[in-house]
């Protein structure tokens, strides 16, 4: 569904969905970096909530 969904977005829609799809891991693995380093509670929030968007996009639901 989500492709079908895709495909009725306006252009600029489009480009910022690529952008956050692509720049998405290296931020997982800064955030994952700095969790293992200085844990606190807002770092794994943090952490859980942006491997969920990673997810989120790897399979298509969004």
């Amino acid at each position: 569904m989500s492709r079908m969904y895709r495909y009725r977005l306006p252009p600029w829609c489009k480009t910022w969905l690529i952008v956050i799809e692509t720049s998405l891991l290296p931020i997982v693995i800064f955030q994952a970096l700095r969790t293992i380093f200085w844990p606190t509670t807002l770092d794994i929030f943090l952490l859980g909530l942006v491997i969920g968007l990673w997810l989120a996009f790897k399979y298509k639901w969004i």
